[in-house]
């Protein structure tokens, strides 16, 4: 088992299983996120919802360890890549023109990663761990529960800084939906969908799946700027 996780074939095996397990929690994680479109009500009975259910919580951990080694594999891959080609990418992935995102997702997965950084920092920190004035408790139909809405809208729409924190995180989503052009199907054929009719399936769907996160996670900074 240890020969396995240290070939090649390995390192792209669990970088896989780990990229498909976290697009998963990203499509949970935008589902909640887009109750903010539905006001303070709606939003904070999902986020008290996702700070108290205990499952939720144990997968909190499990999530941290997905997203460590998505990132470790990531990195060794690339660095063993480079030392067996001295280009900095090769000109074609498994016989086909590889593309834009396909030779720069490490690049890609720079710009999520300090996406998410910056996520943690003004969100979950503050929500876990130093709280905030903004996250001062609400009645919502009759249970208190912490003014989630309050300390997101209060981000965004900062009298100084609101602007600069949307375009971060709009270019955050954007770097995150081209990672996932790429990561979508490659996962995939990782674990054996590799032929050229998967294939084709697999990118058209990983285009519609990148859109999807990717413009999700966009228009929540968009809508609240306009209209919160």
């Amino acid at each position: 088992m240890s020969g396995f996780m240290s070939s090649s074939i390995g390192k792209k095996f669990f970088m896989s299983i780990t990229g498909l397990f976290l697009m998963v929690f990203l499509l949970v994680h935008l589902t909640a996120n887009l109750a903010l479109l539905f006001g303070p009500e709606a939003f904070n009975k999902v986020s008290h919802f996702m700070g108290t259910n205990p499952i939720i919580q144990v997968m909190q951990p499990v999530l941290a360890i997905g997203f460590i080694l998505h990132i470790l594999y990531a990195s060794m891959l690339t660095i063993q890549n480079q030392k067996a080609r001295p280009e900095s990418y090769a000109k074609t992935v498994n016989g086909h023109q590889s593309s834009w995102t396909s030779k720069n997702m490490y690049i890609l997965g720079g710009v999520v990663l300090s996406f998410l950084v910056l996520h943690i920092i003004n969100f979950f920190w503050k929500m876990k761990v130093t709280g905030s004035p903004l996250l001062n408790e609400v009645e919502v139909d009759g249970e208190m529960m912490e003014n989630a809405y309050g300390l997101v809208v209060g981000l965004f729409k900062d009298p100084q800084l609101g602007i600069v924190y949307s375009l971060v995180y709009i270019l955050g989503a954007v770097g995150l939906g081209f990672h996932l052009t790429h990561g979508f199907w490659s996962s995939f054929q990782t674990i054996g969908m590799s032929n050229d009719l998967w294939r084709k399936r697999l990118t058209a769907v990983g285009y519609l799946f990148a859109l999807l996160i990717g413009a999700g996670f966009s228009i929540i900074p968009l809508f609240l700027m306009i209209t919160a």
